[in-house]
């Protein structure tokens, strides 16, 4: 069964951040660079964070591909063959903890080849704005680099995530389209509001636009206060005929100058939304920043209710 069945028959748990589960494992992202980082020496531990997942329920696993872009290496000081080489090492290993942990337990799960924004290159919260202004051809000269690695090391789907703007996605998907038409993707946005994507433009639009591209197999919304997702999701069903996937965050409020996230007093019941989020009809559900193995432990109880 590749991911598109299983979406449609089933559905799948999502991990949670990679950033606060390295952190726990002793990583420094506090730079440009963020969960990147760990690309250069600490591949075990992103191995680690990809395996207990997999313990927690997960299905579908991200990869630390999110910040890791060719330009932030070569500023960090890498050469452009060493940032290719971190961006494919990146796939492999959440391939082999995948692979590694079928061979254990005999669960099959999948791999998603994550391509986040030119916003979030510039490491200054700029995902969650939107506010910067690309041609198509300086958008396609960012993220082929990447993209094109990223799709040799053969990942199930490709994760295009924590979008602010829908132009930047409609490139992506275009250049899709024309050069890897069988590849399975989602599209998952950044919101301002309840309405509208983080650079202003409509939610409507946005998913009646992405789901004109026939590869797309969900779209939805992450790194959002969780309180936001219910209602969202019954936007996004008169919007679009894709599966809805959402993965929020725990509700903090992120600062972009100290790059760390606030300390919440109460933390949400992941169990209790991800039910609702459920039966509303999102079938893709994990968890974005400052989640971790007990959010997704308790969305894959959710999911065992229903399958």
């Amino acid at each position: 069964m590749n991911i598109v069945e299983k979406v449609q028959a089933s559905g799948l748990v999502l991990d949670g951040a990679m950033s606060t589960a390295l952190e726990h494992l002793g990583i420094n992202t506090n730079n440009n660079l963020w969960t990147a980082e760990a690309l250069v020496n600490n591949l075990d531990k992103i191995y680690q964070v990809h395996w207990n997942y997999f313990q927690a329920g997960a299905q579908l696993t991200i990869t630390d591909t999110y910040q890791a872009n060719i330009p932030a290496f070569i500023q960090a000081g890498y050469t452009n063959s060493q940032a290719k080489e971190f961006i494919a090492n990146a796939v492999n290993v959440a391939k082999k903890a995948r692979n590694d942990f079928e061979n254990a337990t005999g669960k099959h799960n999948f791999v998603a080849g994550t391509i986040g924004s030119y916003g979030a290159y510039l490491a200054d919260g700029s995902e969650y704005r939107g506010n910067y202004d690309l041609s198509k051809n300086e958008i396609l000269d960012f993220h082929l680099p990447r993209l094109q690695i990223i799709l040799k090391q053969q990942p199930d789907c490709i994760a295009i995530e924590t979008q602010p703007q829908l132009f930047e996605v409609k490139v992506l998907l275009d250049w899709m389209k024309s050069n890897a038409p069988k590849v399975p993707i989602y599209v998952s946005f950044t919101m301002q509001d309840l309405h509208h994507l983080s650079n202003g433009t409509s939610l409507q639009e946005a998913a009646a636009l992405v789901n004109t591209y026939e590869q797309v197999f969900a779209v939805g919304v992450n790194c959002l206060n969780p309180d936001w997702v219910l209602p969202i999701i019954n936007q996004l069903k008169t919007a679009t005929t894709k599966e809805i996937v959402v993965y929020p965050n725990l509700g903090s409020s992120y600062d972009p100058i100290s790059k760390t996230w606030k300390t919440l007093k109460n933390k949400p019941n992941f169990h209790h939304l991800a039910e609702q989020w459920y039966i509303a009809g999102a079938h893709l559900i994990g968890g974005c920043c400052t989640t971790g193995v007990d959010e997704v432990a308790a969305i894959a109880d959710v999911f065992k209710q229903f399958n």
